[in-house]
């Protein structure tokens, strides 16, 4: 039975959430997953969207990985954004037992997300695949329901 993984992602950044989608989705097929995509406008809205599909009476998911960009700017928002988006995703995977692996990078510059980004360099976006899928195994191999 093939495993079905909803990506949740926000392209504010697109030229970096392409690149962690590229990551995350070829690591995917390379492990022969289903996959669905679903972009929401920001990182705080990505827990949301992913109890949303926790939810839904249409889709059955196994995993869920969260993908977008964070950089810091003149103001705390930075710090809000990527202090609560990573705390509603861990209080999710907690809550509802499902293995989300979080590819949302928090970073100084657009440089460096770049670089933690592209699939030929630091890729984040496969490494939180690998992150959801390596959960489900364990999960699976423990028998926890």
């Amino acid at each position: 039975m093939k495993t079905n993984v909803m990506i949740v992602r926000s392209p504010y950044y697109e030229d970096i959430t392409e690149n962690l989608t590229r990551g995350a989705v070829a690591y995917l097929k390379e492990n022969d997953c289903n996959i669905e995509v679903f972009d929401v406008v920001g990182a705080l809205e990505i827990p949301l969207a992913i109890k949303y599909g926790i939810s839904s009476a249409v889709h059955n998911y196994n995993a869920y990985i969260a993908l977008g960009c964070v950089i810091r700017g003149e103001t705390s928002h930075y710090d809000i954004v990527a202090e609560q988006s990573a705390r509603g995703l861990m209080d999710i995977m907690l809550k509802h037992d499902v293995p989300i692996g979080n590819g949302i990078l928090t970073c100084d510059t657009k440089e460096q997300a770049m670089v933690r980004a592209d699939p030929s360099k630091k890729n984040k976006g496969r490494d939180a695949a690998q992150a959801a899928l390596s959960l489900l195994k364990l999960k699976k191999e423990l028998h926890a329901v």
